[in-house]
């Protein structure tokens, strides 16, 4: 079943985060996700959730994204990531 992971950033540290950009795609495409939003504009509709970036990723299966998470390539650009952004994520299950 397709997966979708939605990660909500804000980004402290951008040269940091910039480093991890260069290198996450082609590991997130190696493992079969494809990048369907990527920081762009983000317009609130209700509530009062106000992401900064948004970024949705799409993955054929939950056992697909959760290879590319665990994946040593992964793992060796994590800490880019955790020092240069706040974070949320989800993932959501598509529709049936």
């Amino acid at each position: 079943m397709t997966v979708y992971q939605i990660i909500d950033l804000e980004v402290h540290n951008p040269d940091l985060y910039a480093r991890y950009v260069d290198k996450v795609s082609a590991i997130v495409q190696k493992h079969g996700g494809c990048y369907l939003a990527r920081g762009g504009k983000v317009t609130a509709l209700g509530g009062d959730w106000q992401p900064a970036r948004l970024v949705l990723i799409e993955f054929e299966s939950l056992e697909k994204l959760q290879q590319c998470y665990a994946s040593p390539e992964y793992q060796a650009i994590t800490p880019l990531r955790e020092r240069s952004t706040r974070s949320k994520a989800i993932i959501v299950e598509g529709v049936l």
